[in-house]
């Protein structure tokens, strides 16, 4: 690394867990961050900030001014811009080292799977049930590590899949809920810091993956509310009879359920 590089990271460096050696996975490595959101914001400047050298930025949506309560990617000037075109923006003012590749567009079956193999792992930032399978079936059939989150109101949830060390994210919710069910953040309110929190430990557990440290989500749901201040996390497993990583799978393909 260069001069420059060293003081930038030197708090990293000094890690035991992480050191030069450590850095270097990090510059190399690239994340595929799904939602330039609630979400998608703190995990991409987190990402950026730790020295991710690569990431891939997915949103289809424009800057809302209803946005920036939550969604720190975005600044008031921003408003009516393409997210992903802010999201860079922001994202290599934070550090210029950073490649960022931006998709102004929706995943769907067509693209999913071309869009995730540039990347060493993927990010849920999506703020819908339909994205939300697809990326887990995307990931799954091309072996990619996918960090899930999720919030609503004043709770959030984070997890870990990767295939053939555990469940997926069929395993969690076999199927999406009923139509209006679960009402968007739109309809219900969302706490602004909430998605900071959850983001934040998507964006914790994509550095430990790629530096192969401490214990990851396999297996654990970690559940967060932010109105008792508490976390806790619960075991999942994975389920034998699943469509897509069960034992006799009926899903070969992404778009199939």
């Amino acid at each position: 690394m260069n001069p420059e590089q060293l003081e930038r990271y030197r708090r990293h460096i000094l890690l035991p867990q992480v050191g030069e050696e450590g850095q270097q996975r990090l510059l190399q490595a690239s994340a595929l961050v799904v939602g330039a959101g609630g979400l998608g914001s703190p995990a991409s400047i987190y990402l950026a900030a730790a020295g991710v050298g690569r990431l891939g930025i997915v949103d289809s949506d424009r800057v809302d001014l209803s946005n920036l309560q939550r969604q720190i990617l975005h600044a008031t000037e921003d408003i009516g811009r393409s997210k992903t075109e802010s999201a860079r923006e922001t994202i290599q003012a934070l550090n210029p080292e950073v490649s960022v590749t931006t998709h102004a567009e929706r995943l769907d079956p067509s693209n999913s799977l071309k869009i995730i193999a540039d990347y060493d792992l993927v990010l849920d930032a999506a703020d819908n049930f339909l994205t939300k399978y697809l990326l887990n079936d995307a990931c799954y059939l091309a072996a990619k590590p996918l960090v899930y989150g999720s919030i609503f109101q004043f709770e959030g949830q984070a997890t870990l899949f990767a295939r053939g060390r555990g469940p997926c994210y069929r395993c969690l919710f076999p199927a999406a809920p009923p139509p209006g069910l679960i009402p968007p953040s739109s309809e219900v309110g969302v706490l602004g810091v909430l998605p900071g929190i959850i983001g934040i430990i998507q964006a914790t557990e994509a550095i430990k993956w790629i530096l192969g440290i401490g214990t990851p989500l396999l297996g654990r749901l970690l559940l967060y509310d932010a109105l008792e201040m508490s976390f806790r996390d619960i075991k999942l497993e994975r389920n034998p009879d699943c469509p897509l990583c069960g034992d006799h799978p009926t899903i070969l393909g992404v778009g199939e359920a």
